[in-house]
C-alpha cells in the first residue's frame, strides 16, 4: 500500500467534491480521485479552441441544493451564479417570438399575443408549480424511507413525509398526483392553448431522458427541474461565472480548505476488498491506496459492475443494475462565433441574448423529434436549447467574439443501423445548425469553430454508462427507494465500508449535489 487514507472518493464530479468535503469536515482524511485532467465531471469548462471557452457537457446552474452552499460556505470559496433572465421562444418559422422574462406584465402582455386565456391561467400555473417544487423540496433532503421494511426507522420516515404530503390541500394533492403520472404534454395542455407555451414548458419534462413530450412520467421530470432555486427563487435558472467548470473550481477549493486531497489522471480499476469489507482501491497503473470507507460517484452499472470484481454482491442487485435504464438521449454542440448571433424575430444585440432560447415551437415538433430517436435515429429536426454564455460572461470568449452552447435531443446513444461515425457526429452537428439558422439567418456565416457531442463521445470522455447525464433515466420505476435499485437506494452497498454518492442515486440527476452530501453523511453515521 502507497498510502493510507480514513476514507476514498472515486470521481471528482461535483458529487464527489462534495462527499468529500463533507468528509472532511467531520475530521476524516479524504482522497478524491479524478481518471480525468481536472475535476467536474460533467461540470467542466475546457479552453476547446483557442480563446473559446465552452461548458463542454452541462452548461446551467439551478438545482443545487442551498443546504450544501452554506455548509461549506461555497460563496468564500468563489461560488458565483449569474441569473439567466429570460426564455425566448421563436415560432417554427423564426418569424415571431414568445419571450418571458423577469418582467411578469411585460411576459402578460406577450402571452396574450398568442393566447389571452393563457395570459390568466399562467399566473395559476406558477402558483400551483412553486407549491409542488416547495412539497417535493422536502424529498432531495432526506435518506428515502423503504416501505418494504419494518424497520422501525423507515416507519417513522414514511410516517414523516405522509404527515409531510397531507399539509397540503386537497388541490395540491389532486395535482401533486397528477405530476407523479402524467405526461409533461397532458399536464401542460391542462392549463394552456397557446403551442410555443405548451412546447416550451413541456420541453423541461424530457431533458436528458429518452422520453417524449406525451410519455407518462414526463411531468415528474418536469417538476424535477421546476425545484432549482438561486437565493430561495424558485426556477431560477443560472449560469455560474466560467461557466459549470467555476462551480467545479469552488467545489475543490472548499474541500481542499477541510484537507482533502485531490489527484487528477488517477482512475480507478477496481475495489479491493478484504474479508467482506473494502479496503482501498487499485489504480489503473496498478497502484494500491488503502482506506476502510470508499465513495463511488460514479454510475451505478459503474459502481457496482466494474469496480467490483464478479462474487462479491448478491445476484439479485447485479441483475437490477444490468437492467437499470441508463439510455443516453443527448447530445451537445458548442460553436465558436465571429461575432454576437441575431435572431430574425427581434434583430440586434441585447439582453434578450443573455437568456435560454428555446428551439421548441410546438408539441408536435418536440414528438417527432422524439419519433426520429424511438426507431434508432438521430432527430433531422432537434430540440435545442441554447444559451449564449459570452453575453452572460464576456470572459467566456475573446473581446466581440461569442461562444454558444446548444443542449440538444434527440440522439440515441445506439443507433439502428449501426455506430456513431465521424460522418454521422458531423451530420447530427449539421441538423442542429439547420436548425438553428431558422432563428438565426446568420449563424452559418458566423461560426468559427464547433464541437459535436453525441452520447458515446460523453461516455468516452468522462465514463458516464451511455452518456446519460443523469447517471439513469429518471422515470417513475428508478426514483426515490428504488434508485438505483429496490433495496440499495440508501447509499449502502453490500459490501461493508463501500457506499455510493453519485447521481444514479436518490434524488437524481442534475448539478443538485444532494447525492454526494447524503452518501457522505450516511457513511459517517456508519463510521460512528
Amino acid at each position: 500500500m502507497n498510502n493510507h487514507y480514513d476514507a476514498i472518493v472515486i470521481g471528482g464530479g461535483h458529487n464527489g467534491l462534495v462527499a468529500a468535503a463533507y468528509l472532511a469536515k467531520a475530521g476524516k482524511k479524504t482522497l478524491v480521485l479524478e481518471k480525468r485532467y481536472l475535476v467536474g465531471g460533467a461540470s467542466v469548462t475546457e479552453e476547446v479552441f483557442p480563446g473559446f471557452k465552452f461548458t463542454v457537457f452541462s452548461y446551467v446552474v439551478s438545482l443545487f441544493r442551498p443546504e450544501i452552499i452554506r455548509d461549506l460556505n461555497l460563496p468564500a470559496h468563489g461560488l458565483t451564479i449569474l441569473p439567466l433572465e429570460s426564455t425566448l421562444t421563436p415560432t417554427y418559422d423564426g418569424r415571431d417570438h414568445l419571450y418571458r422574462d423577469g418582467d411578469h406584465y411585460q411576459t402578460l402582455r406577450n402571452i396574450a399575443r398568442f393566447s389571452p386565456r393563457d395570459a390568466d391561467a399562467y399566473d395559476e400555473y406558477a402558483r400551483y408549480m412553486y407549491f409542488m417544487a416547495k412539497a417535493v423540496r422536502y424529498i432531495l433532503g432526506i435518506i428515502p424511507p423503504d416501505p418494504t421494511t419494518l424497520s422501525p426507522k423507515d416507519m417513522m420516515g414514511l410516517l414523516d413525509m405522509a404527515r409531510h404530503f397531507l399539509a397540503l390541500s386537497q388541490d395540491q394533492l389532486y395535482v401533486l398526483a397528477k405530476l407523479m403520472t402524467m405526461s409533461a404534454a397532458d399536464f401542460v395542455e391542462q392549463w394552456f392553448e397557446s403551442e410555443p407555451l405548451k412546447a416550451t414548458l413541456s420541453a423541461s419534462g424530457i431533458i436528458g431522458t429518452f422520453l417524449g413530450p406525451r410519455s407518462p412520467g414526463t411531468a415528474y421530470v418536469l417538476l424535477h427541474h421546476y425545484m432549482g432555486e438561486i437565493d430561495g427563487a424558485y426556477r431560477a435558472w443560472g449560469f455560474h461565472k466560467g461557466g459549470t467548470g467555476g462551480l467545479a473550481q469552488a467545489l475543490a477549493r472548499a474541500a481542499e480548505a477541510q484537507g482533502v486531497e485531490i489527484r487528477c489522471n488517477a482512475g480507478v480499476s477496481r475495489i479491493l476488498i478484504k474479508n467482506g469489507r473494502a479496503s482501498g482501491v487499485v489504480l489503473d497503473n496498478g497502484d494500491e491506496i488503502a482506506a476502510p470507507m470508499v465513495l463511488s460517484s460514479l454510475d451505478p452499472k459503474q459502481t457496482f459492475l466494474n469496480l467490483v470484481e464478479p462474487g462479491n454482491l448478491p445476484d439479485d442487485l447485479v441483475g437490477a443494475v444490468r437492467r437499470f435504464q441508463t439510455l443516453g438521449s443527448s447530445g451537445k454542440v458548442n460553436l465558436a462565433l465571429d461575432r454576437a448571433p441575431e435572431l430574425a424575430c427581434r434583430p440586434g444585440v441585447g439582453r434578450h441574448l443573455a437568456g435560454a432560447i428555446s428551439m421548441s415551437p410546438d408539441l408536435d415538433y418536440i414528438e417527432r423529434a422524439y419519433d426520429d430517436a424511438k426507431y434508432g435515429d438521430f432527430s433531422r429536426e432537434p430540440y435545442v436549447d441554447i444559451i449564449i454564455p459570452s453575453m452572460i460572461d464576456p470572459d467566456m470568449a475573446p473581446p466581440g467574439k461569442h461562444v454558444m452552447s446548444c443542449f440538444v435531443q434527440y440522439a440515441p446513444y445506439k443507433l439502428a443501423d449501426g455506430e456513431w461515425t465521424d460522418a454521422r457526429r458531423e451530420a447530427f452537428g449539421d441538423a442542429v445548425v439547420n436548425v438553428l439558422e431558422r432563428a438565426f439567418p446568420d449563424i452559418k456565416d458566423i461560426i468559427l469553430h464547433r464541437q459535436v457531442l453525441t452520447p458515446v463521445d460523453v461516455e468516452r470522455m468522462t465514463g458516464i454508462t451511455e452518456g446519460n447525464i443523469f447517471h439513469g433515466e429518471l422515470n417513475l420505476s428508478q426514483l426515490f427507494f428504488m434508485r438505483p435499485a429496490a433495496g440499495y437506494a440508501k447509499y449502502r452497498t453490500p459490501i461493508k465500508g463501500y457506499y455510493q454518492c453519485g447521481s444514479g442515486t436518490h434524488p437524481g440527476g442534475g448539478i443538485m449535489g444532494a447525492p454526494g452530501r447524503l452518501g457522505a453523511l450516511e457513511a459517517l453515521k456508519d463510521a460512528g
